[in-house]
């Protein structure tokens, strides 16, 4: 099968990240920061819950920081790292395809993702416990949403971690890629062209963040915002599998 060997490229790479010092530095980073912009937040919307857990979930600059930082930190290493020690080499000799090298690395970098935005729904949890109880269908959909764009942001995290063999590199090509992406809708607008103009169009299309907004902040799984994110997140793993591809033909 085209992804067999997947599983255990999964379970290796997620052993990897958990057994890692830079996986718990990053996850205990991020979690002092959305509980101390959690507490925050809901101070600021008067104890309630479930716009507070927005804020913290997508809403928020600080939400976005960490979604355009952390995806290429997990990532860096994933690919760049065995490239320089040579363990790509031997993996590319053994009988798994290539497919499946990317899948299971993707699948386990978005696993550690969505580890770390699960604290939104710990939050919403303890509060439930605590008498004041979230709107759990939105919370739902909120942290699903967080999901798939972290899948996006670690796909192309991959993606430049294959396209080298200096995981700084591959960290600083990743956050580099993110912020342009982020940056598109507000340089479409700076082009003087109009709003009505093809290629100001064309590129508000490309807009992570309204596109999260419109639907999973609002609880709601729009078809067209979720095949947005599927389908994008499959063509950067697409494009990291024909780099692995590429070495391949060089051992």
């Amino acid at each position: 099968m085209l992804l067999s060997g997947s599983w255990t490229i999964y379970r290796r790479e997620l052993a990897g990240l958990f057994l890692g010092p830079l996986a718990y530095v990053l996850l205990g980073l991020a979690l002092f920061v959305n509980g101390q912009y959690f507490t925050v937040y809901l101070k600021e919307v008067s104890g309630e819950v479930t716009d507070a857990l927005t804020l913290s979930g997508g809403v928020s600059v600080v939400y976005w920081i960490l979604m355009v930082v952390l995806p290429p930190l997990v990532t860096m290493r994933m690919v760049s790292e065995e490239s320089r020690s040579g363990m790509l080499e031997l993996l590319l000799t053994s009988p798994v395809s290539d497919a499946a090298v990317v899948a299971g690395k993707l699948v386990a970098a978005v696993t550690f993702m969505a580890v770390l935005w699960s604290s939104n729904l710990f939050y919403g949890l303890l509060c439930h416990f605590l008498g004041t109880a979230p709107d759990w269908p939105a919370l739902l959909v909120m942290f699903a949403g967080s999901v798939l764009v972290s899948a996006l942001l670690c796909a192309i995290g991959l993606c430049c971690s294959a396209a080298t063999s200096t995981p700084i590199l591959a960290a600083f090509l990743g956050l580099v890629a993110n912020v342009v992406l982020l940056s598109v809708p507000y340089l479409a607008g700076q082009l003087g062209l109009g709003e009505r103009h093809w290629l100001v169009r064309t590129l508000s299309e490309v807009d992570l963040v309204s596109r999260h907004a419109a639907s999973f902040m609002r609880g709601v799984l729009d078809s067209r915002h979720l095949a947005f994110f599927l389908a994008w997140t499959v063509f950067f793993a697409f494009v990291t599998t024909r780099l692995i591809e590429s070495r391949r033909w060089k051992t």
